[in-house]
């Protein structure tokens, strides 16, 4: 049986939530494997929403084990407000269930005032950051002056790390004009909060190795999508991390042979969050609906996305690029009763044709759409649980998407129910 990893292959929010959670049923294991809170998955399960940012999926499910790796980047306040939110509603949260990795790097209240400050700075040249620190928590750790949370059971080698740390930052956020930050505005909350974290840190990569050698099945969680990746993204409209399939293995402690079967997640259309250039993006009342009906605001921040047509090239880019072997499409039924569906097919770019989206900034912001139009459905696919209740010209559409992108369709997403889900492959069968 396969280890899995699920990626999400457009700008994100594409509904890997909901497909973890269904697929974690499967599985022993869901681990968390780069990104930060400023993420978002909303799970709907019996009707109660759950809404996550740093925890996997998979924690929703007691009797599955957890994992926060070594890729990601934690905030360990903002993941006691999350354990206690889910508390709150009934899940079971404990270090037997989840584990974070002790060689994790921690996002710390400086990172937040800087990410905030130098986004200020950039006026109108802002990337659209969620100003939760992301960024400057992993350029202090390839910089090798993070703060990790195995750093917290040594109270003094903390403090000297804690001034190499705002050695560096504090330059930067006199530069911006912004107020500095003492070493002991980070040491008190640090002392304070070690005990409550600590016992959830964990040798996970040991954890994952005894896990797979024992034949147990583990399902990777990325966060984003494959084009706010830092290498294969719209560089420098990305997150700070790699989003594709490749980085589950170094993310968790892991070899590349870990995974399986890779699974990309996309919408039946595209949206994207923050600045950056969108191909297929609809500014017509016909997008504007589309963001009405996929209720189209952001997890963590609320934010209203950007809403637009499916975008074939892009997709076949990610999966590409991303090791994808089929793709979860979701909300199918967003595009329930529109009289036409366009899909890009291909790009113009200075009056020539091309099958890619460049990695030249200004040569995105160029390129134009290529589309093919397609006959919409009046019935509903909302709650479909079989292929013979879709309709033709819903069916024909996925079809053909599946042409487009050279990649099949390995479960349909008609709701954000768990159940309301399409098996045509299950990814732990290869």
């Amino acid at each position: 049986m396969a280890n899995v990893a699920v990626v999400g292959a457009q700008w994100g929010d594409e509904g890997k939530g909901k497909i973890v959670d269904w697929l974690s049923s499967r599985a022993d294991v869901v681990v968390r494997f780069q990104g930060g809170h400023n993420a978002g998955h909303t799970l709907v399960i019996n009707g109660v929403e759950y809404k996550l940012s740093l925890l996997p999926s998979g924690v929703v499910r007691a009797s599955k084990l957890s994992v926060i790796g070594n890729g990601v980047v934690f905030d360990p306040w903002a993941f006691l407000r999350e354990v206690e939110a889910i508390r709150a509603k009934g899940v079971t949260v404990t270090p037997e269930n989840l584990i974070v990795a002790e060689n994790v790097a921690l996002i710390l209240p400086i990172h937040s005032a800087v990410d905030k400050a130098r986004e200020e700075a950039r006026g109108a040249s802002k990337i659209g950051t969620t100003g939760r620190g992301i960024g400057p928590a992993y350029e202090d750790k390839v910089a090798r002056r993070a703060i990790r949370l195995c750093d917290l059971t040594d109270e003094a080698a903390l403090a000297d790390k804690v001034e190499q740390l705002l050695f560096h930052h504090n330059a930067v956020l006199r530069g911006l004009g912004s107020p500095e930050v003492t070493a002991a505005e980070l040491l008190e909350p640090l002392k304070e909060i070690a005990p409550k974290i600590l016992p959830f840190a964990g040798v996970v990569w040991k954890t994952l190795d005894e896990m797979r050698r024992a034949g147990k099945r583990i399902l990777f969680e990325g966060a984003q999508g494959a084009m706010l990746d830092v290498d294969h993204g719209t560089y420098p409209y990305v997150t700070s991390s790699n989003t594709v399939a490749g980085n589950a293995a170094t993310g968790s402690g892991m070899g590349p042979r870990a995974v399986g079967y890779v699974l990309g997640i996309c919408k039946a259309y595209t949206t994207r969050v923050g600045s950056g250039p969108f191909p297929t993006e609809d500014l017509t009342e016909v997008g504007e609906l589309i963001g009405q009906r996929g209720r189209e605001f952001g997890t963590v921040t609320g934010r209203k996305r950007r809403c637009g047509w499916f975008d074939a090239v892009l997709v076949r880019q990610a999966i590409k690029t991303g090791g994808i072997d089929g793709i979860a499409l979701t909300k199918l039924d967003v595009l329930d009763g529109l009289d036409a569906i366009k899909v890009c097919i291909g790009y113009r770019l200075d009056g020539k044709e091309i099958d890619h989206l460049p990695a030249n900034a200004a040569e995105q912001a160029r390129v134009e759409p290529i589309y093919e139009t397609f006959e919409g459905w009046g019935e509903s696919t909302q709650g479909a649980r079989t292929w013979a209740e879709l309709p033709a010209q819903a069916v024909k559409y996925v079809r053909h998407i599946e042409e487009l992108i050279q990649a099949p369709v390995a479960l349909l997403s008609t709701s954000p129910e768990r159940d309301d889900t399409i098996l045509m492959h299950d990814p732990f069968a290869d």
